[in-house]
């Protein structure tokens, strides 16, 4: 099946055809264009016959339809190849009717199975590439999820801000020490026993990485004092060193041969374009998972995503599972030599924000419109002023990834009907992995932010990363840095009134804006069990089973 035969087909119907309009249709030259009409010809698709002299029309005449032929063919590999193999097919361009039942077909191969060989696999669909699995680079939410069922950590930290032990079985605190006592025995995916010094390796990588540096500032040391202890020392104080110690890119990890183990309930066992596949550890040290398998299958973005089991039929009953992933704001850029870095600019921005505010929701059908506080049961009772519309010389550039473009195009549309003229940027999520610092070349930012875990500790770790929009207003923002150096020396209990106190300053600067809460809901099929959130709102995969059929 050829993807441009397709799009050809249903493009350009039986007729008269200027040659340039294929090649445009179709994105080749000109050249390339009659060597594959050629070709479509001598197979029978279609007759051509070209237009003489130039702006002539050519003809061209279906003799085959080409989606009902393809849509057969597709409806046999789904059925009898490998998910992986028929979900690159639908990325084609289908009519809907088409797609519709293509899609029907294709949902029917995810879910859970059990082989003749009692092996158990569940098969996930995903929308969007998985970037990297490696701990540190793990900035995304689909790549942070996947390193939490691959890695552990020395401590996790829940919702609630409880720590548990992992790697660590104990720990002591003191004033300027923490001390960790790590289990014994606890294996790699390459058979190889965790010691202190592999604790050591990665968390110092981690704590001069430049995306964590300022975060892990007051730790000033990591040292293997014995084969499975290790001190962490601080001689100015961190009250949040545990915190940190949860977060997932603080997976203890080894490379080796090119590769990063992890001591984690599942392994990587394959990772290609479109499909990334974990297996069960046998030498898990805590609970081994029970499923053998997961697969996690790239599928088109309009794919209508449900955990099922294949003994469900489609309709069989299902139930949501809900989490809190976090917030939606929008961030001036105030320091940006441009109209922006003025106070009475800002200010309208704001006044339009509030104003339309409440109509996210007919753009982002997850977002619930936040005229509150980015942290969840809080208000700021902020009132955004009625003022007056300054004078625009020229547009204000408004950036924002592709991923969450709905947003982004309600403010823009929201600030043109108040007079204010915008100019787009669309980047994508690694674009924006490498666009912060002072040098991004824009005013406004569209940012989601997804809480890790610990609603207060994630809202600190968003103000201090170097890879939040916020970091060049902060850095150069004397009040807020005197802020920020008090979590330090704040026990982590009383973070809240701090947070509070910094967001109300980026409000009244009309820097930071909150814009929304954004749910995430998935879909399960009722025969699956011990289904729990974890990290980022995603599922923990390690105690998931289906009742077998006896």
């Amino acid at each position: 099946m050829e993807k441009h035969l397709l799009t050809l087909w249903k493009t350009i119907p039986s007729g008269n055809v200027k040659h340039k309009e294929i090649a445009s249709i179709l994105g080749f030259s000109t050249k390339q264009t009659s060597r594959y009409i050629k070709k479509w010809t001598a197979q029978g698709w279609l007759s051509y016959t070209a237009g003489r002299g130039r702006g002539n029309f050519s003809k061209l005449i279906w003799l085959k339809n080409v989606e009902e032929i393809y849509e057969e063919q597709l409806m046999k590999i789904i059925e009898q190849e490998a998910v992986e193999e028929s979900s690159k097919y639908l990325l084609y361009d289908w009519s809907s009717e088409s797609k519709l039942r293509l899609l029907n077909q294709f949902r029917l191969k995810f879910g859970y199975f059990q082989s003749a060989e009692e092996v158990d696999k569940l098969i996930i669909p995903r929308k969007y590439p998985l970037l990297t699995l490696h701990p540190i680079e793990a900035l995304d939410i689909q790549s942070a999820s996947m390193v939490a069922n691959v890695f552990n950590r020395l401590v996790s930290v829940d919702e609630a801000g409880s720590i548990t032990p992992e790697l660590a079985h104990a720990w002591d605190v003191q004033d300027t020490r923490l001390r960790f006592y790590l289990h014994k025995d606890v294996k790699f995916h390459d058979g190889s026993l965790l010691t202190a010094e592999d604790v050591v390796t990665c968390i110092d990588r981690l704590r001069n990485h430049p995306y964590f540096k300022t975060l892990w500032e007051p730790v000033t040391s990591v040292k293997a004092v014995a084969p499975l202890v290790v001190d962490f020392h601080f001689p100015g104080g961190c009250s949040y060193c545990l915190q940190m110690l949860g977060m997932m890119n603080s997976s203890i990890y080894k490379e080796s041969k090119g590769k990063v183990l992890g001591t984690g309930g599942f392994y990587e066992a394959e990772n290609v374009e479109g499909k990334t596949s974990l297996k069960a550890f046998s030498d898990y040290f805590q609970t081994r998972p029970l499923l053998d398998v997961i697969d996690f299958v790239q599928v088109p973005k309009d794919f209508d995503i449900i955990y099922r089991s294949a003994s469900q039929a489609k309709e069989e009953t299902t139930f949501q599972v809900e989490s809190d992933t976090g917030f939606g704001v929008v961030i001036m850029n105030a320091f940006r030599p441009s109209p922006i870095q003025h106070k009475e600019v800002r200010d309208y921005v704001h006044y339009v924000i509030a104003k339309h505010r409440n109509d996210i929701g007919h753009y982002h059908i997850r977002a619930l419109p936040n005229s509150k506080s980015c942290l969840i049961g809080h208000s700021q009772e902020y009132t955004a002023q009625d003022v007056k519309r300054p004078h625009f010389d020229q547009p204000l550039v408004l950036k924002a990834i592709k991923d969450i473009e709905k947003p982004a195009v309600w403010l823009k549309e929201a600030l043109e009907k108040e007079g204010v003229p915008v100019k787009m940027q669309w980047m994508t999520y690694a674009d924006k992995l490498l666009d912060h610092g002072e040098d991004q070349q824009a005013d406004l930012f569209i940012h989601g932010e997804v809480l890790e875990m610990n609603q207060n500790f994630s809202f600190y770790y968003f103000l201090k990363n170097s890879n939040s929009p916020l970091t060049a207003n902060l850095a150069k923002n004397k009040q807020i840095l005197a802020c920020l150096n008090q979590y330090s020396q704040t026990p982590f209990e009383d973070w809240t009134s701090l947070n509070l106190q910094i967001e109300k300053m980026l409000l009244e600067s009309s820097i930071m804006i909150p814009l929304y809460y954004e749910k995430r809901q998935i879909p399960f099929s009722a025969d699956l069990m011990n289904i729990k959130i974890s990290h980022f709102g995603y599922v923990d995969f390690s105690n998931l089973w289906v009742k077998p059929s006896i």
